[in-house]
């Protein structure tokens, strides 16, 4: 029995994380077939790609959608007083940052909401700075909006990745630089950035006038020994110098509810991004979202910390089983989200190669590394938000068919040697 299947025996887990749940005819994008298809070429794989959670979530959140929905009318709805009390007392609660009212906008989702900070804080030709390999939709935002990707390429020192700071500084001199996209806890290699590295990060920004964008949507999922530092509560400059993104989606499996939190403490640049939302009719919000985004806040705690404490057992298994069975692959230990980042670069370099073997031979739909950018090749991504019956199912079938490819690798070199002596 390992130490987290332990301290769940201990603490008694009042939720049931081990419950495999038919997500068949529920309109899942992670489980559809033709989604599926679509994006892997086959469709009869189990999904580990999309970043959302099979577990249910907490009974609190639910009964208040149910409650809601049982109303019978579900027309246009507003955000009240509720609302944003949820919102401000878990970040004081969760974070130690106190945040009012007036600096919380409301959008359907923080890629939207990226997309709308461009629109309104930049002009094409201007350039948005990112650190690869990270979360794809950030460079399809910066692209699609008429602007251009500059890449702090992040650093693997063989254990965890880190910023280089002397190229960050020199691309934020650039007066072209408007924005900076901070992925904090990162996404996918499961960082949580020290406050030495985020006060770093604000100074250059500060100093070249470059705005950080903090997309904090993973900063509830941090495992024991980490802390996330929101990057606008590390003082009034940074803060006024700073677009916060959270949400409850990842926290909660609430994607589909599409609510999202976006702090801006500066008015003027609120004002900006305020007029961009009303030239895309962006206003009022789904009412079930707003009573599951209160009771999430509200009443969400207890599931949160049995969720951490059922996800670092799944952190372990996923280690023990590549340890026996895959035991040249690295999952780089994550210290937050509940997304691994695997490294299979002794196996095999090419990504697209990588990919179609494990979901058309392994029939496991995993993210491609080559999706999040440069420094991305040989890895995959691994959603392991799920019961551990399904996590040893997907495991054994990723160990096979790199098993057989490293094989099938070997053969061929071997020939290839033979013909050319």
């Amino acid at each position: 029995m390992c130490g987290n299947e332990r301290k769940e025996v201990l603490v008694k887990l009042k939720y049931d994380f081990d419950e495999v749940i038919d997500r068949s005819d529920t309109n899942s994008s992670k489980w559809d077939a033709e989604v599926l298809e679509t994006m892997f070429g086959v469709s009869d794989v189990l999904p580990f790609w999309v970043a959302d959670m099979d577990f249910r979530t907490a009974k609190p959140i639910v009964d208040a959608v149910v409650k809601r929905a049982e109303h019978g009318i579900y027309g246009y709805s507003k955000r009240t007083d509720t609302y944003f009390d949820a919102i401000i007392g878990w970040t004081k609660r969760r974070f130690g940052w106190d945040i009012k009212k007036e600096w919380i906008e409301y959008t359907p989702g923080v890629v939207p909401a990226i997309n709308y900070i461009i629109q309104a804080l930049c002009t094409p030709g201007d350039k948005v700075m990112i650190q690869q390999p990270v979360y794809y939709p950030f460079r399809r935002a910066i692209e699609n909006n008429g602007c251009h990707v500059v890449d702090n390429m992040l650093r693997f020192n063989g254990e965890y990745y880190e910023i280089d700071f002397e190229d960050f500084e020199e691309k934020a001199k650039d007066p072209k630089v408007k924005l900076f996209i901070l992925c904090s806890p990162h996404n996918p290699v499961s960082r949580v950035w020290t406050r030495d590295e985020l006060e770093r990060i604000g100074r250059i920004c500060a100093d070249n006038g470059v705005l950080v964008v903090a997309d904090e949507i993973h900063n509830d999922l941090v495992y024991s020994g980490y802390q996330h530092i929101m990057f606008g509560s590390l003082g009034e400059e940074f803060a006024l110098n700073s677009i916060t993104c959270t949400a409850p989606s990842k926290t909660f499996n609430l994607a589909g509810m599409q609510s999202s939190n976006i702090i801006i403490a500066d008015p003027k640049v609120m004002e900006k991004y305020r007029r961009v939302l009303e030239r895309n009719s962006i206003g009022g919000q789904n009412p079930l979202s707003i009573v599951s985004l209160e009771a999430a806040y509200n009443e969400g705690e207890e599931w949160l910390e049995e969720l951490l404490i059922y996800l670092e057992g799944n952190i372990e298994l996923i280690h023990s089983y590549l340890g026996e069975h895959l035991p040249k692959a690295k999952m780089i230990a994550p210290q937050a989200t509940y997304l691994g980042w695997i490294d299979l670069r002794k196996y095999e370099k090419d990504g697209d190669k990588l990919q179609h073997v494990i979901s058309h031979d392994g029939k496991v739909a995993l993210d491609g590394g080559t999706w999040f950018g440069a420094g991305g090749e040989g890895f995959v991504r691994i959603n392991f938000a799920c019961p551990r019956k399904l996590l040893e199912q997907g495991l054994s079938r990723l160990c096979r068919v790199v098993t057989e490819l490293e094989m099938k690798n070997a053969y061929s070199d071997r020939l290839k040697d033979g013909i050319e002596q």
